[in-house]
């Protein structure tokens, strides 16, 4: 495959300019941290790193295990800054991105109602006179909200699952709610513009030519990307039981090197997706949350970010498409209070796509502000990160693959865990 084959050179190329080599894991406090011999973290699954400037890749470490598997210690991989990850909500970066090349085609408008791309009105039923637009969904204030689900399966359509549940009483324009459903709709947009899927597109536009072996749902990577997996694992059945004592219990990509059954939500047997018409539901391909991508994979695209959106010869993005994804369009204010809309202070600043960290529960550190632009994601035992430094010109990639008990419990002084502040304080001490 040419993308896993360009990948492949890649990656070689940039182990070939390590400015501070990869350290072994006895000899980082990454390691301890891993294995749960501090305060800030218990045990975790695995963690993969990488810090890197515009032109190199300054750190790559992995620590922990890609599979865990006491009964076939056969299967069991270490953890490695190039093994493929399920990296949730990061994914809505990616998503950006791609909404900004089709914009820059003039396929797409950040400021259009979108109902015009969809062929039927996209309304919050309180404020019918308040159009949705792009920008709007790109940063969580499109008054939409999860409700009773942010996926529907194969069969169903959007237009016809968007119910006054899914709506805040507010209008568009007014207040920010974090909602992984608006990713559901710009992917439909997405496709209903252009005619193609939203995982092919996904490829199509920023994974390809990046030469990233990864993709949504696993569409597009490699077979060397699904056999090389990581898993995402809790010890405890999900977030609300948690073992710490007990066994790590697989929560996704417990793949055993076999691609998925069904790429996308499905509530049956049967997983056709020839007669699928793309503009009908592209929830379908996990836009909010299932691009699987290694952490470098991820440190190449925040270079490319760094790079005003030019990587190696290859234009991305024109440089005023990247000054938009970081253009706030929501703050917060005096009288935003910190809870569920923004995840308890973690999100305060966002764009159309990227989040900012701005000042108050956003800030990982004690005594430092930082004024990174990027991405958090957590779900099903992950927890990371994609994050910008401009003014320092670095890129930080950090990807938790698990926590052997609720990581928020060690004390933490901001809306991060513990465990990612300890790594923080210790990715921004990179020379």
């Amino acid at each position: 495959m040419k993308i896993a084959a360009a990948w492949a050179a890649w990656a070689a190329a940039a182990a070939a300019v390590l400015v501070l080599a990869a350290m072994p894991a006895t000899a980082s406090p990454l390691a301890d941290l891993v294995a749960g011999k501090t305060a800030a973290s218990p045990e975790l699954a695995g963690l993969a790193i990488v810090v890197a400037d515009r032109t190199h890749v300054l750190r790559r470490e992995g620590y922990g295990r890609a599979v865990i598997d006491p009964g076939n210690v056969s299967r069991q991989r270490p953890l490695t800054a190039e093994t493929p990850v399920r990296v949730a909500s990061i994914s809505k970066l990616v998503v950006a991105i791609a909404v900004m090349r089709l914009v820059e085609q003039g396929r797409l408008d950040l400021d259009q109602d979108v109902s015009a791309y969809l062929g039927w009105t996209l309304r919050n039923p309180a404020h019918a006179d308040v159009p949705i637009t792009l920008r709007r969904l790109l940063s969580h204030t499109s008054s939409l909200i999860d409700g009773p689900g942010y996926r529907l399966p194969l069969g169903t359509a959007l237009r016809d699952n968007l119910g006054a549940a899914h709506w805040a009483p507010t209008p568009a324009g007014s207040h920010f709610a974090y909602a992984n459903l608006n990713y559901g709709v710009i992917a439909t947009v997405m496709e209903a513009a252009t005619g193609e899927r939203f995982d092919r597109l996904m490829t199509r536009l920023v994974l390809a030519p990046l030469s990233l072996d990864a993709g949504y749902n696993w569409s597009g990577a490699s077979d060397a990307a699904v056999a090389g997996a990581a898993v995402l694992y809790r010890k405890g059945a999900d977030e609300a039981h948690w073992a710490s004592d007990g066994p790590w219990v697989a929560q996704v990509d417990d793949r055993q090197g076999h691609w998925p059954a069904c790429p996308v939500a499905s509530d049956g047997p049967v997983c056709d997706l020839a007669g699928y018409v793309p503009g009908g539901n592209g929830t379908l391909f996990s836009p909010q949350g299932g691009l699987r991508i290694s952490a470098l994979g991820l440190a190449r695209i925040g270079q490319m970010l760094l790079r005003g959106g030019e990587i190696d010869g290859v234009r991305i993005l024109a440089p005023a498409s990247v000054r938009a994804l970081m253009t706030p369009v929501w703050r917060a204010g005096p009288g935003d209070a910190d809870g569920p809309d923004n995840f308890d202070g973690l999100m305060r600043c966002y764009g159309p796509g990227l989040h900012c960290l701005a000042g108050g529960r956003d800030q990982p550190l004690a005594g430092r502000t930082l004024h990174w632009w990027g991405h958090s994601g957590e779900a099903y035992g992950l927890y990371g990160g994609l994050w910008v430094d401009h003014a320092r010109g670095r890129v930080f990639v950090f990807l938790m693959t698990g926590s052997a008990d609720d990581p928020m419990k060690a004390p933490h002084r901001s809306a991060f865990s513990a465990a990612e502040e300890a790594i923080v304080a210790d990715l921004v001490r990179t020379r």
